[in-house]
């Protein structure tokens, strides 16, 4: 992002800090700039809390494609990660959760045989430790360069998400710009309650892939986050600065209670 940009969608033109300092969110229109999860955790994350695992796992090549080491080198570079999905513990508004937030700037926010890994442990974390979940999504889908392995991702990730599940612990995911392809079929789409951020992409093949085989012309917003609400795949489309109350509200509201007891 330069110094003065152009809003995508009004174009009105902003300094960064101006929308920095609206969470990456156009002050004139709230148009929501892609973000990265060391900036998530920071604006979502009580001060302090939050403590990362799983941080040290890497691929290794499961079917020994030439230069896939070099792609993964190079991710890591330009994103200053180490793979797609950074996973930890923290509070939010004073409440402990499991969190897991993807990058799309790490090629594309793929799921290969780590991202899987990671998020798998950080549902089966939220199980143990009977902590709610919540994951933040942004993919292209699975990482063609591990072949069968990155599809089994899709598998196995949603058998977390089953194990959650049946030790009734919530489980909440936020729909990114873009979430597409094996995430949105798997995970993505299996929480209680799933939010998405305004204008996200969100589907499983990209719009040009359908209109090129379907011969057809798309209608307009096809896929967006507001087209998917209104389609009944989205329960709630919320802004970058209502997210950290909203998820804790949701947390207070998926509390086990008793309304009811046995007399003496």
């Amino acid at each position: 992002m330069s110094t003065d940009t152009p809003c995508p969608s009004c174009g009105t033109v902003h300094d960064k800090a101006s929308i920095e300092a609206a969470l990456k969110t156009c002050p004139s229109c709230g148009y929501h700039y892609r973000m990265e999860p060391h900036e998530r955790i920071a604006y979502l994350a009580d001060q302090g809390s939050f403590t990362e695992f799983s941080a040290n796992l890497r691929s290794l090549n499961p079917i020994d494609l030439e230069g896939y080491e070099e792609k993964l080198s190079e991710a890591e570079a330009k994103a200053r990660m180490k793979e797609a999905v950074i996973t930890g513990t923290c509070t939010i508004e004073g409440k402990p959760v499991v969190l897991a937030v993807m990058s799309f700037n790490f090629m594309g926010g793929s799921m290969g045989s780590v991202v899987g890994e990671k998020v798998t442990r950080a549902l089966l974390k939220g199980a143990e430790e009977r902590k709610p979940v919540i994951i933040y999504t942004t993919s292209g889908g699975a990482r063609m360069q591990e072949g069968i392995f990155s599809l089994m991702q899709m598998a196995k990730t949603s058998s977390a998400v089953a194990e959650l599940a049946k030790a009734e612990i919530p489980y909440f995911v936020v729909l990114c710009d873009p979430t597409t392809g094996g995430v949105t079929a798997s995970f993505a789409m299996l929480a209680d309650v799933i939010i998405a951020e305004p204008g996200a992409l969100i589907g499983f093949a990209g719009p040009r892939v359908i209109e090129g085989t379907i011969r057809q012309k798309l209608p307009e917003g096809f896929q967006k986050a507001e087209f998917q609400q209104d389609k009944g795949f989205v329960d709630i489309i919320a802004n970058r600065k209502e997210q950290r109350h909203l998820l804790s509200l949701l947390i207070d509201l998926h509390k086990p209670f008793t309304a009811c007891k046995e007399g003496a």
